[in-house]
Order: C-alpha cells, then sequence, then structure tokens
C-alpha cells in the first residue's frame, strides 16, 4: 500500500517523501506544479536512492484523481496542494477559496469511492486567528483573520463535517506553524516563484544578493522588540509530524487535531540576528508598516502532540538558520542553479 501526497513537489512534501521513505512507506506524488518544481522531486529521488511515482495534475479535477486511484494501490493521503501566501490571499481571495476547498472537496470524493479511510490534512497556526495569550493549544477558540486562514478553517470544519457523516474515516488536522530550514544536504529547500512571501527566504535571498533589503512589517506590536513573533520548526521535523499521523492514523483513531511546532517564540528582529551568525554577513532590513492580517505572537503549545504522536522537535534555531543557509548559499537561484 502507497502514501499519497498531494502537492509533494513542494518544500514541506519533498521533505516529507523522505522521511515517509525512511518509514518504510511507498510514495505517490501529484503536483500541479504551479508552485513548486519537478527538480525538487528528481534530487529526493537522488536521497533516497529510488524513483518517485509522479503524476503532474491538479487535485481539483477528480477524473485525474480518479486515473491515480485506480492505477496505485493508496492507503493514506497527505494533502499539502494548496496555496498558502497570506498576503496574495488577501489580494486574490476567490482564487484562494476556489482552489484550496475545491481541490479537497475533491480529493475526499474520490478518496470514498476507492475506500481510502486515512487523510492528513495540512492546516496552519492561523486558524486560531489572533489569539489572547499564548502559547497555544488545540482548544483555543478558532477564527481567521486572512483568507488563507480562512479557507484552512473552512476545509477544517468541512473535514469534521464528513467525519461525522462518514464515522469510518480517520482524520488528523495538522495544524503547524512557521517552516523553515532544509535537508541536510543541502540540496532541497524553500524555493519560492518570484518575491518570496515567507520570512526565511527573504533573508536568505538578502543574504545571497538577490534582494536588496528585508521589509520588516511592524515595529510597534506588544512583544520583546516591536516585531512579530512567530513559532520557527524544522521542515525535517515537521515532516516527521506527517509520518507520525499516518502511523496515528492506522491505529482507527477517528478525527484528531495537533499542533505542530517547537513552543517557542522568536521575533522578526531575533531571526535576523540568528541567520547573520549563521552566515557571517550583516542582513540589511527596513522597519514598514504592519500587513493587513498579521498579529502579534503566535507559538504552539505542543505538549499534545507529543502525548499522542511522540512528536518532539529536535532542532534548534541556530540549526535551522544553518541549514538554511547551507542550501540558499548552494542553490542561489533555488532549483533553476
Amino acid at each position: 500500500m502507497s502514501v499519497l501526497v498531494t502537492g509533494g513537489a513542494g518544500y514541506i512534501g519533498t521533505h516529507t517523501i523522505i522521511e515517509l521513505d525512511k518509514a518504510g512507506y511507498e510514495v505517490v506524488v501529484v503536483d500541479n506544479l504551479s508552485n513548486s518544481k519537478l527538480t525538487g522531486l528528481r534530487r529526493v529521488e537522488k536521497i533516497i536512492g529510488k524513483s518517485i511515482k509522479f503524476y503532474e495534475m491538479d487535485v481539483c479535477c477528480e477524473d485525474s484523481l480518479r486515473k491515480v486511484f485506480a492505477a496505485e494501490k493508496i492507503n493514506s493521503v497527505i494533502h499539502f496542494a494548496g496555496l498558502k501566501a497570506v498576503g496574495e490571499s488577501v489580494a486574490i481571495p476567490l482564487k484562494y477559496y476556489e482552489n484550496n476547498i475545491v481541490s479537497t472537496i475533491s480529493l475526499v470524493k474520490v478518496m470514498k469511492e476507492f475506500d481510502c479511510r486515512n487523510l492528513v490534512f495540512s492546516s496552519s497556526a492561523t486558524v486560531y486567528g489572533n489569539p489572547k495569550s499564548v502559547p497555544i493549544n488545540e482548544s483555543f477558540p478558532l477564527s481567521a483573520t486572512n483568507p488563507y486562514g480562512k479557507t484552512k478553517l473552512f476545509i477544517e470544519d468541512i473535514l469534521r463535517d464528513y467525519y461525522h457523516a462518514n464515522p469510518e474515516l480517520n482524520i488528523a488536522l495538522l495544524r503547524y506553524f512557521n517552516p523553515i530550514g532544509a535537508h541536510k544536504s543541502g540540496t532541497i529547500g524553500e524555493d519560492p516563484n518570484g518575491i518570496p512571501n515567507n520570512l526565511m527566504p527573504y533573508i536568505t535571498q538578502v543574504a545571497i544578493g538577490k534582494l536588496e533589503q528585508l521589509s520588516i512589517y511592524g515595529s510597534d506590536y506588544k512583544t520583546c522588540d516591536g516585531t512579530g513573533v512567530r513559532d520557527y520548526i524544522h521542515v525535517s521535523d515537521l515532516a516527521n509530524g506527517h509520518v507520525l499521523a499516518i502511523k496515528k492514523l492506522e491505529t482507527a483513531p477517528g478525527i484528531v487535531t495537533y499542533n505542530l511546532g517547537t513552543g517557542n517564540g522568536y521575533s522578526v528582529i531575533q531571526m535576523v540576528k540568528a541567520f547573520e551568525r549563521a552566515c557571517g554577513k550583516k542582513i540589511n532590513y527596513r522597519l514598514a508598516e504592519r500587513r493587513p492580517g498579521d498579529i502579534a505572537e503566535c507559538f504552539a503549545d505542543p505538549i499534545l502532540a507529543k502525548k499522542e504522536l511522540g512528536f518532539e522537535a529536535k532542532f534548534g534555531l541556530d540549526e535551522m538558520c544553518e541549514d538554511c543557509w547551507r542550501w540558499q548559499s548552494a542553490n542561489p537561484n533555488g532549483y533553476e542553479s
């Protein structure tokens, strides 16, 4: 039996394939390559020493999905496919609602047709909206401050409703925080299209000379230095969390929800300083106005995932930054290098 990874050519997907392979799972990937590169999968093949079954297709297309399920013996699905930039979602919300929600509905409909009962959904800490306190645990009230977060929240609601109508299913909703870092080999990492939307790839591109300076959005938050505080988790730790979630679903738990984070919050300025230590360079930055949809603080209470999944982040901040720099310095133009 195989694990289907939607969006498997992307940043988190490629790292998760490596962890799945280590755990003995066969992997099938579907991806439309709209925000990823086939080169990433080819490099994963070199890392794991085997070929990966890959289908270039859009998860929104049910007919294409049926062909994959008919050709492969899919036992579980990890659903990464989706648009993910907060700022972009504010600018073009309908594209986010259509792509993220329709793709999930198409996927679960086809899964039911082929009696595939295990689904890991890539959710986000954005479903907590602007939390009244930190750290955030899974029982916190849910809301969202931007269209991207709303799509994740809506999909969670859809999957909860779908589970109650189909209690034979097993669904893991993984609310993860801010993935950074790269594989230790330095051959795969985060390679966004155009100007990065996330903090760390922006910092690395300033360090490598592709971008002139970092804009820090918001310097008047009620935090240690006025800049936003987030929970940054190494992408390989996050990937391992998905493998543990698959193993959990194999015990038929029904529907479960977990935060995947470190439990530590770092400000944007602290991240800049940590990366300067890793790369040995000064990062130019300017302070700018807050962005719509951003919040002051967001970091996890990871206790439930540790208790029920055995999940615990292993990488510290300096190591995360070192791995980011190893990837970016070896691949200054990303996979186009």
